[in-house]
């Protein structure tokens, strides 16, 4: 494709340096090349930090979105709920008005919450009528294109799955009775129910060990976690090659959410052929197929989270065939690069229908 005719995209989202999915999914199309493949600008509309620094770094964003906007196409707004919905609700409502193209890519796990229950009807009228403004809707699963059909139809729904780079299979030892965790290190992660598993578990293993990678938002969990630290321990944020590591050298990954749009890191545990224990909520299932690719337990229920770990605790070769089968999976559904050529697709389906409506 000739640079002139390359598609121009203008995409916004979080920060590329916030320790969370958006920002991861945005990375990995970065690190995929997605950017030399379209002529792409991101602005990233939301740091870590203060409510000022947030609020500095969202007017910022705008007064850079209305500069580059002119310039561009399409623009693609990565969206969750609550505080993320209100801010990307501005962008939209600009690039409608600009007669762009929009494409609304929605990640939020808890949408359905913030949508039936926060919202007045007033609210769910005006946040019809934003979504409703994308040319192109996508969401991370079945579940989630049931869901938003609701609300503006689903014509223009597509299920875009988030999506890894597959790194190269390694030797995996099972039995060793590590546990690994990657994500938010919340309550709504279901991380009170995990760390109030683990007397249990190790009562009947007591080689088995918790390592928790992520960034910790409650301080009384924390201390909870400080409380184990003889077989929990906390590793920080990680990333890269030190979270490459603890992905193969653990044997079990665990993902306990109260709410979930889809879960980067249990694509990159099936990757690395984890047997996987998993809630089964928002787009989980699309990824987990029961006693095939995991295991799933009930959301927010340590009775079901702590049989699941003991099933793969005891039987090595049971999570050897879970973490044999997801690694298949993910390398036939979740790759970066058919991601990509999907998202492509979208974006060139609704240039074409600009270009037909011009003719």
């Amino acid at each position: 494709m000739m640079e002139k005719d390359r598609l121009k995209v203008l995409m916004i989202g979080p920060d590329r340096s916030v320790h969370g999915g958006i920002s991861g999914v945005v990375n990995n199309y970065y690190e995929a090349g997605l950017d030399k493949l379209i002529d792409l600008y991101y602005i990233g509309t939301m740091v870590e930090g203060s409510k000022w620094a947030k609020l500095a770094c969202a007017a910022k964003a705008y007064l850079r979105f209305l500069i580059k906007l002119p310039k561009y196409d399409i623009v693609h707004v990565n969206m969750a709920s609550d505080s993320s919905y209100y801010r990307k609700s501005v962008f939209v409502r600009t690039a409608g008005i600009c007669h762009k193209k929009i494409v609304i890519h929605q990640h939020g796990g808890n949408f359905t919450e913030f949508y039936e229950r926060d919202l007045s009807d007033a609210g769910r009228r005006s946040v019809k009528k934003v979504l409703s403004m994308g040319d192109a809707f996508l969401v991370l699963g079945t579940a989630w294109k049931d869901f938003f059909g609701g609300i503006i139809g689903r014509d223009k729904i597509t299920v875009l799955p988030d999506a890894i780079q597959i790194p190269e299979s390694g030797k995996k030892q099972y039995g060793v009775h590590k546990i690994l965790f990657l994500g938010r290190l919340c309550k709504t992660k279901g991380i009170g129910e995990l760390l109030a598993v683990m007397p249990k578990l190790r009562e009947k293993y007591p080689d088995v060990h918790l390592y928790l990678g992520g960034i910790w938002e409650d301080q009384e969990l924390q201390a909870g976690a400080m409380a184990l630290q003889e077989y929990v321990t906390d590793l920080g944020w990680v990333s890269g090659a030190a979270k490459q590591k603890y992905l193969q050298e653990c044997d079990i990954f665990v993902m306990p959410s109260y709410f979930e749009g889809q879960s980067v890191s249990i694509l990159e545990a099936m990757a690395n052929a984890c047997g996987i224990v998993a809630s089964k909520t928002g787009g989980i299932p699309d990824m987990i197929i029961e006693e095939e690719t995991g295991i799933f337990v009930i959301p927010q229920d340590t009775k079901t989270l702590e049989e699941g770990l003991l099933r793969l605790l005891a039987e090595p070769k049971l999570c050897r065939t879970l973490g044999e089968n997801a690694r298949r999976k993910v390398e036939k559904e979740f790759s970066i690069e058919d991601n990509i050529k999907q998202l492509l697709a979208v974006y060139e389906s609704i240039s074409c229908r600009e270009r037909q409506d011009d003719n």
